[in-house]
């Protein structure tokens, strides 16, 4: 009797010993595997949600998520406004599911649809656009074009279409000091 009531005990404190390992392995792997994760992937797995972003210059920026490319979100305000936000200037994101989305292979075509590439796009809709700057500075007018590290900006009023007569300078916007562009309406501000 003596024997088994041993062996019971030493097989008990195996399996304690052994489930304690396990749970601090799949701890250790859990931390590792999240270790891993970008926050662009941590954010895809939002697309379709509303999230709230504090973004350095620009200040709180909220909207459904629709998309996340390798260095930009775009969300679409309550407004039904597009807000293409630069990832460099996210300090903090408000409202993730509990998911994440799958990992983006580094492919070169992943990496040309970058914060650039955005922007051109909006160099061809002629929209009319509200830049803010990392410094909290804001710009209007219409994207003329995009170079490899800036943003030409025909500056003129929210509610005046991209005319010669309307236009009152042109900036030229570093890339890098871009923190959030939104699409405006004519009218709106």
């Amino acid at each position: 009797m003596r024997w088994q009531q041993l062996f019971a005990d030493l097989q008990a404190e195996f399996d304690a010993a052994e489930s304690a390992a396990d749970r601090a392995e799949d701890g250790t792997r859990r931390r590792a595997e999240l270790g891993a994760v970008r926050l662009s992937e941590r954010l895809a797995g939002s697309v379709g949600r509303p999230v709230s972003l504090r973004c350095w210059g620009a200040g709180d920026v909220a909207g459904t998520l629709t998309d996340v490319g390798p260095d930009w979100l775009l969300l679409t305000d309550d407004r039904r406004r597009e807000v293409l936000v630069a990832a460099a200037a996210v300090r903090s994101v408000a409202g993730l599911a509990r998911r994440t989305g799958p990992p983006e292979p580094d492919g070169v075509v992943r990496a040309r649809l970058d914060l650039r590439r955005a922007v051109r796009g909006l160099a061809r809709d002629r929209s009319v656009v509200h830049v803010v700057l990392d410094d909290g500075s804001v710009h209007v007018g219409t994207v003329d074009g995009v170079g490899a590290d800036y943003v030409e900006l025909a500056e003129h009023a929210a509610d005046q279409p991209r005319r010669a007569a309307a236009v009152r300078g042109v900036a030229a916007l570093a890339l890098p000091a871009i923190a959030v562009v939104r699409t405006l309406a004519p009218g709106l501000d």
